[in-house]
């Protein structure tokens, strides 16, 4: 869903030679990491930390995935779905942010004033691993603070602000770092590929069907 939002942004972003400037691609990332979090990645995070915390309990109540869906919407409604929505949109936009806003520097650097230069899908998936690794080390503390605000124990917060605070307070600064170092390996390989399949649907799409 992000690409499919940030194609169509990026395609009405575009100066008149079909360029697009590393500001730009920065936005339209931004609007389509917050269009994924509102509409796929907040519930389905809080269902998947809750369900993860349970599991893990002395006592977990919930008898598998499905149960626990079940029982989270009937205790808590729909709005048990969506806990930690604006450390989600945070996380997730700023993640989409970076990401695109490297991997458009990087592509409008090696193809200088040639647009239509060729981009092989090695380079590609070169640029997707620095973009990745540009997204956790911008992004991990607000991907800390949308896991707890997600959790069995998320009533402890007020708000993600409050969240951030006592993290700080009683973890130190380092806590908002766990987990950085097997995250990096993960992300870079992940963005990589789904950066080159992504530039090699759009290859095949703008043969069959102009989308620039």
């Amino acid at each position: 869903m992000g690409f499919g939002v940030f194609e169509f942004l990026s395609n009405h972003a575009r100066d008149a030679s079909g360029r697009l400037d590393s500001t730009r691609g920065l936005l339209c990332g931004l609007g389509a990491g917050v269009m994924e979090a509102i509409v796929i990645v907040c519930p389905m995070e809080t269902i998947k930390v809750k369900f993860i915390h349970d599991q893990t309990s002395a006592n977990p109540k919930y008898k598998g995935f499905y149960h626990g869906v079940r029982e989270i919407i009937k205790t808590q409604g729909l709005r048990g779905t969506y806990q930690g929505l604006t450390a989600t949109v945070l996380k997730q936009g700023s993640n989409q942010a970076i990401r695109f806003y490297v991997m458009t520097s990087l592509r409008n650097w090696y193809k200088g004033d040639d647009p239509n230069k060729a981009i092989n899908p090695v380079l590609t998936g070169l640029f997707g691993a620095v973009a990745g690794a540009a997204s956790v080390f911008g992004n991990t503390p607000l991907d800390v603070v949308k896991t707890r605000m997600q959790g069995l124990e998320a009533h402890k917060y007020k708000s993600t602000a409050d969240c951030a605070v006592k993290i700080l307070r009683h973890e130190g600064i380092k806590a908002f770092y766990k987990g950085t170092v097997p995250r990096l390996g993960r992300v870079c390989l992940d963005v990589a590929i789904v950066f080159i399949i992504y530039e090699e649907v759009v290859k095949v799409l703008n043969v069959v069907w102009k989308t620039d």
